[in-house]
């Protein structure tokens, strides 16, 4: 028979050993943390994005989030609750003082950012709450996703912010010519379709729109999948997705084609320049005459 205290031992080698393979993603567990619950538990990661698993809090967790990055541009950070976050707050750490950015419970489909102190490494401080008086530990379980943006607008509230909605209050004007052709360079993703469908959704003040594309230029991963529609002699192959967009926006159907390109965060696609085909083609092929380009873009 193994005791408490070696098994605890076991657990925390298999632990150390899991944390070193994986510079992006982290899981602990707590259980035995009782033997000392005064100590806080140091854990850095070095990737912009990834996720955090805290199963039984039961000890204090400092979070330093260390991507190794040439440079300082990605200065706001943003994190995204389990459906069943539960047993711990998250803070921020400010000049070694912590503020309150998501809440024991907190069940919100909603992503809470701020911005890093200045050229502080982010850091967040996990604070296990009290046992339920029934002591049910199984139902203690702290998970969050968590990225590293670029300084775009983001949290400029923190804990009372919008999350990834924050990063695109100027998102419902359209993209000037600039901007168009940065996107085609810059997005996580890059399409050419047609508006299927729009699902408003009040309570998180977004809109969803279904996006049925005849080419994907490019995506970062696999937010637009392939669809085989069989038609009368041959069978016709199409692209279909779904993009974020706020609701402030009023975002209606529209008939022709479309480009659309945005960001990916947390697996979803939010919306950044959406012009006509037929205009985009104009401002490149200007831009193209002109040698103003940032990119090169295939018009096939």
């Amino acid at each position: 028979m193994f005791s408490k205290e070696m098994i605890w031992l076991h657990f925390l080698a298999l632990l150390l050993r899991h944390c070193a393979a994986d510079p992006c993603n982290w899981t602990g567990s707590g259980f035995a943390a009782g033997v000392d619950s005064r100590i806080v538990l140091q854990v850095r990661l070095r990737c912009t994005q990834g996720w955090v698993r805290w199963v039984f809090p039961g000890q204090a967790v400092r979070l330093v989030l260390e991507p190794n990055l040439s440079s300082n541009l990605r200065t706001t950070v943003c994190i995204k609750p389990s459906p069943s976050f539960g047993g711990a707050s998250v803070f921020i750490e400010r000049a070694g003082e912590l503020e309150l950015l998501v809440t024991d419970g907190e069940r919100q489909r909603q992503v809470f950012c701020f911005r890093a102190d200045g050229a502080r490494t982010p850091a967040l401080y996990l604070q296990p709450s009290p046992l339920q008086s029934d002591g049910h530990w199984s139902r203690r379980t702290m998970s969050f996703r968590y990225e590293l943006l670029r300084n775009r607008r983001a949290a400029r509230n923190v804990g009372h912010s919008s999350g990834i909605q924050s990063e695109y209050k100027s998102s419902c004007r359209p993209c000037n010519d600039t901007e168009l052709l940065m996107a085609i360079c810059n997005s996580d993703f890059v399409v050419r379709g047609y508006i299927k469908n729009i699902t408003h959704y009040p309570e998180s003040q977004t809109s969803l729109v279904e996006v049925s594309a005849v080419r994907l230029y490019w995506q970062r991963s696999g937010l637009f999948n392939r669809q085989e529609a069989s038609g009368a002699s041959e069978s016709v192959s199409s692209w279909h997705g779904h993009i974020n967009t706020l609701l402030q926006c009023h975002i209606k159907p529209g008939d022709g084609e479309f480009l659309f390109t945005g960001s990916e965060h947390f697996g979803e696609a939010w919306l950044g320049c959406a012009p006509r085909y037929k205009d985009f083609l104009s401002v490149y092929k200007t831009a193209q005459a002109a040698r103003l380009n940032s990119c090169d873009f295939p018009l096939d």
